[in-house]
């Protein structure tokens, strides 16, 4: 699944536990009729990705969405929801310095082995 839109904020990266757990959250305001400001969670290796990107920068993010449920010592079942992203590209081509992890379009080297401005005689009907 995909978002587009501008990014709002980019926190730093946290680091939760003894275990060295890392978290880094951007918000992503999407550009439609009401538009929706999103809280995307980057985590472990994925931090990083956001190093090259900046507040006002227009974006695309490959997200996962992500679902618990949680019962408390109550017995009352909650669920919650969190949107993960795993890839941003950017979509403003004035500012080439931002990672796309777009391929460049082939290049074209066709090159003809006959010259099409010749007629050729052959046998054939047409």
């Amino acid at each position: 699944m995909e978002v587009q839109g501008k990014i709002k904020k980019i926190d730093e990266t946290k680091t939760y536990g003894s275990n060295g757990f890392r978290k880094r959250e951007m918000v992503v305001t999407t550009q439609e009729q009401y538009p929706q400001h999103l809280l995307i969670e980057f985590i472990q290796d994925k931090c990083d990705l956001l190093n090259n990107f900046q507040v006002g920068q227009e974006v695309k993010v490959s997200v996962n969405l992500r679902g618990r449920e949680w019962v408390s010592p109550q017995g009352e079942t909650k669920y919650f929801n969190s949107i993960n992203g795993w890839r941003i590209e950017n979509l403003e081509t004035s500012n080439p310095s931002g990672p796309t992890n777009t391929p460049p379009p082939p290049q074209d080297n066709f090159e003809p082995t006959t010259d099409f401005n010749e007629e050729e005689n052959d046998d054939l009907p047409f």
